[in-house]
């Protein structure tokens, strides 16, 4: 059901570009960038807040694990027309909280217009862009993390 349900957002082309977006911005940094859509909730998170959500998320992708604490990841959950940015310490001690708002409102105003796939890529540009500011890529810097959409 997840992918079915994804459909009506975002086509498999419209997912197989936000993954060749992910990797073109991860080209310029040592950051890395996950996107997790959850279609809904399950039975045993109905108390939990969306951050809380994210949070978990963030932690079951391994992304704190990451060489320089420099994981960000996007989660939406899509029946709820809710999404974070969760940052790892090491991105997080860079970014300002307003830029994260800023970010974030710009998305939501093209989640507003039904402009998921153009929310999801401008979201994931400003997120390569600060990433590529504050931690550039190394001449031994390897993909830590898939790019893979994660749909569950």
């Amino acid at each position: 059901m997840p992918k079915n349900y994804i459909n009506k957002y975002l086509s498999d082309s419209d997912l197989d570009e936000i993954v060749k977006n992910i990797s073109q911005a991860e080209s310029k940094t040592s950051g890395e960038i996950r996107l997790s859509i959850k279609t809904n909730r399950g039975y045993r998170e109905k108390g939990i807040t969306p951050r809380e959500l994210a949070i978990a998320e963030f932690h079951n992708l391994d992304m704190h694990k990451t060489k320089d604490k420099t994981g960000v990841l996007f989660f939406i959950l899509f029946d709820e027309h809710k999404f974070e940015i969760i940052a790892d310490e090491g991105i997080n001690s860079k970014i300002e909280d307003s830029e994260w708002k800023t970010f974030s409102e710009k998305t939501a105003d093209l989640f507003r217009e039904e402009k998921y796939k153009e929310g999801i890529k401008f979201v994931i540009d400003k997120i390569g862009e600060r990433l590529a500011a504050e931690f550039p890529v190394q001449n031994d810097d390897k993909n830590e993390l898939s790019n893979e959409v994660i749909i569950s």
